[in-house]
């Protein structure tokens, strides 16, 4: 039988881990206490789409920190090569990498959420597990190595994960600008006839299954 490659799934608390980071040492989920956050790997450092993504997550960071957000990346690079790319984009590009980066040269984290294909040898692949105040998971990305992640649709996820959970609500595909109702938002389904024909009174709706509000 061939080998499983465990992660946690949606649902599922995130493993705990202690941690070097470029910031400083940090516990984990005990640091973030009351916090969402974006725990995110990549292959390697100096790398250019490693390099291109880093900068992209910054440009965004206090638009992460109004989600009450937190970026936390991950490679298992040791934490001296994690201080001198850091060093390095801030010298060449400008740009200051305000979150930590998490040295994870023995990889142990990184088998902990499955951030290791095993047929891309020992780098970690490009994952995001985006988890919630209650250390939750609430979603997982996985790309390619060859493929940049799109820090607007983090975004985006973050805020409609938010949203659904204050107003229990479901989301529509490309909110906020779905092609049926636009940044409207889905009525979860009733459960009994009687609800069904209430819903037709009370919401916008294309059948009582799918019906739609303004917040």
């Amino acid at each position: 039988m061939e080998a499983t490659n465990k992660f946690p799934l949606i649902g599922d608390k995130a493993p705990s881990f202690e941690a070097q980071t470029t910031r400083g040492k940090i516990k984990f989920p005990d640091d973030y206490k009351g916090k969402w956050v974006v725990l995110f790997s990549h292959p390697a450092d100096f790398t250019p789409v490693c390099t291109t993504e880093f900068v992209a997550f910054q440009k965004r960071f206090e638009e992460f920190k109004k989600l009450n957000c937190e970026l936390v990346g991950l490679s298992i690079d040791q934490v001296f090569s994690h201080i001198k790319w850091v060093e390095w984009i801030k010298e060449n590009l400008k740009i200051e990498i305000k979150f930590p980066v998490i040295a994870d040269d023995t990889g142990r984290i990184a088998h902990l959420y499955g951030m290791i294909h095993p047929g891309k040898g020992t780098n970690t692949v490009r994952t995001v597990f985006i988890i919630d105040p209650e250390n939750t998971v609430r979603a997982i990305l996985y790309y390619p190595q060859e493929l940049g992640r799109n820090m607007d649709e983090i975004l985006r996820m973050i805020k409609a994960l938010q949203i659904s959970d204050s107003n229990n609500v479901a989301m529509p595909a490309n909110w906020p600008n779905n092609e049926l109702i636009k940044d409207e938002v889905i009525i979860p389904p009733a459960s009994t006839e009687e609800e069904a024909k209430e819903r037709i009174k009370k919401y916008s709706c294309y059948d009582w299954w799918l019906c739609h509000k303004k917040l």
